[in-house]
Formats: structure tokens, sequence, C-alpha cells
């Protein structure tokens, strides 16, 4: 079995705002010298994760993301009939085994009850949670010390396994990530454009006013990206237990994710849903190399076909870093739909080998 798959991507998005700044518009980076369109590494794992393919592929075997875990306790307690002084003090006792608590407010109680941040738990965690939640409804007590031993080291989930968990407080279960996702970015300078908008009130016969019901502004760009990927299969193995089998099917869930679902920014607005036109996936016990650098100098016009002139650079570095370091992978498998080379299906077995 090989340690590392990695995946090459390229993707084009027409006119999109699929992951914005903090003042709404597309995100970009410097490379090169030049302004590129940029999607956040977070951004694109939450896309893949929440995705219904990966749902679907990984059901059951996936955590839950939040600060919400002790107001959700405390609900269940409340609907349980238990006592609200009862309730507050128990799910603090429980969902403290997860981080510590942001302080409470006195006129909402209920805000001392979150978590500072964000917490990955497991189903299994979650299971043993609401077991104890329903336990101490039925008994009518406090929950013992031994009971609060929530944290699970077994039956991890697959989205824990792949991007890691850190635990200020319980550092024995921190995850060490197993993928490693870059930042997408345009192969091509961008320049990021405003779309002035208007909406029209229907009910308004414009006898009187003719004017907009309704002014907005947003900002958008198009841009072919590339997205590099590596994860490190022994890893992957390892915080799932030793099951390959589930570290295979979560290798290609994670695959099949990240050619077919696109960020959800802004997409009732420009229905900018694509599909990878690219990928290359590699195998093998090499140091991972992203391929960002074949991009370093932006596609540019004079390109012509910018597709293929992607393509072109990225297999160009490809076969510079193999020439003069060697042969930088195992085994590899490419498919593209440029032209119609090469099966999901294949491809998906590649990753999973």
């Amino acid at each position: 079995m090989s340690r590392f798959i990695q995946l090459h991507i390229l993707t084009s998005y027409p006119p999109a705002n699929l992951n914005r700044d903090d003042n709404g518009r597309p995100k970009t980076a410097k490379m090169g010298g030049a302004d590129r369109l940029r999607i956040s590494s977070q951004c694109i794992k939450r896309t893949w994760r929440t995705s219904d393919q990966f749902q679907h592929s990984m059901q059951g075997r996936l955590g839950t993301r939040t600060k919400m875990l002790g107001v959700e306790i405390y609900r269940s307690l409340i609907d349980g009939g238990i006592g609200d002084k009862q309730a507050l003090v128990w799910s603090q006792s429980i969902a403290g085994q997860f981080g510590k608590f942001k302080k409470g407010e006195k006129d909402n109680p209920l805000i001392g009850l979150e978590i500072e941040q964000l917490v990955h738990v497991s189903a299994a965690e979650k299971k043993a949670i609401d077991v104890l939640a329903q336990r101490l409804i039925t008994e009518r007590r406090a929950p013992e010390k031994e009971e609060l031993e929530l944290l699970r080291a077994e039956e991890q989930a697959v989205d824990i396994a792949l991007f890691g968990r850190m635990l200020a407080s319980k550092t024995a279960h921190n995850v060490e990530a197993a993928c490693q996702v870059a930042h997408p970015i345009s192969v091509h300078s961008v320049t990021i454009e405003d779309d002035y908008f208007t909406a029209v009130d229907d009910l308004n016969d414009t006898s009187e006013d003719v004017g907009a019901a309704h002014i907005g502004e947003t900002g958008f760009a198009a841009g072919l990206f590339y997205s590099y990927i590596c994860i490190n299969k022994e890893q992957l193995i390892d915080n799932l237990g030793g099951n390959k089998a589930l570290a295979d099917r979560a290798v290609a869930a994670l695959t099949e994710a990240a050619l077919k679902e696109s960020p959800h920014g802004k997409q009732n607005s420009f229905g900018s849903r694509a599909y990878a036109s690219y990928v290359l996936a590699e195998s093998g016990d090499q140091t991972p190399r992203s391929l960002a650098v074949a991009f370093l100098k932006p596609i540019g016009r004079q390109a012509g076909d910018y597709g293929l002139a992607a393509v072109s650079a990225l297999e160009q570095q490809l076969d510079g870093f193999d020439k003069v370091y060697g042969k930088c992978a195992d085994a590899r498998y490419s498919m593209n739909a440029f032209n119609g080379n090469g099966r999901m299906d294949e491809l998906l077995a590649f990753v999973s080998e």
C-alpha cells in the first residue's frame, strides 16, 4: 500500500462569488506577482464534509462540529422532565468534557452552556452522550465521575480522522489530520468585478414611482482553479483504528466530493456549480509536493484556451520534477474531461487501492 495519495485538480467556475472575505468580495491571494482568486481550505473542506454525496457514503461514521453541545444536552434533559437547575448543572458536567464554556449571561444562562471553541464530536461520542442523558432522565440522578469519560479513541469519525481534532484540555484525544488541503487558486490573474443590480416591486404599477425597490452590489469573478490534496493513508488507517476498508471508502468518497461538489457561496445568484475538468492522482511513498509552481507565471490571454494551457503547464511541471528528483510517485492516473479521457470509476479504484 502506498503511503500518500495526492490529487491535483483543475476546476473552472463561471462568474461567481464562492467564498467571501470580510467585505463580501471573492477571496484573493497574490502569487507570482499577480492577483488570483482563492477559496479557503476551511470553506472547501466543509463543502465536501457536508455534501449529500459524502454524508451518504460515510453515513453513521461522521462527526458533528459544534459549540452547542451543552445546550443540546440541556434541552434533552428538560424535555425528559429534569428541573431547570439540575439540567443546567448536569449538562455542564457532560459537555464540559469537550471544552471550556463561554461566560454565562444573567439574562441568558444558556450562553454559559456554549463551548468557547468549535469541537468535533464523533458519532460514537454523541451516542454515548445521548445514552447517558437518557439514563439520567430515567434514574433522576446526576452523572457519576466514571460516566463522564465520554471521549472515545475507538470508532473514530471519518471526518475527524481526515481533518483532525484539537482539544485544548484533553490533548490525549487530539487527532492528527491525515488529509492536507491547499487553498484552491486561479491559474490566471483576475480582476474582481462588481455586479450592480436592482429588484423590482411586482405590485408597483409605476404610475407614481418607476424606481427600483432594491439596489444592491456584489463582487464576482470567473476562474480556473488549481486544487491540491494530500492524504496520508497510513495516518488515516491509524486514525480509524486500523480499519483499511473504511479508510479506502473515505478516500474514494473524499475524492468524488472534491471533483463534484462546489462551494455554496452565492450559488442562488450565480448558479456556478462545476465538476472538475482535469484530475491527476498519484500514489507512492515519496515526499509529497504540490504542483502549484506550474502556475507561478499566470496563464495569460496568449494561451488561447486556458483549460488546455493549464493542463499542459501542470504536466510539464510534473515531468520537470521527475527529471530532476527522480520519479516522484509510484503510480499515476489522470482523468481529462477536456478530451474525454479517463473514467471516474477507474480513478476511484486507483485512489482506493
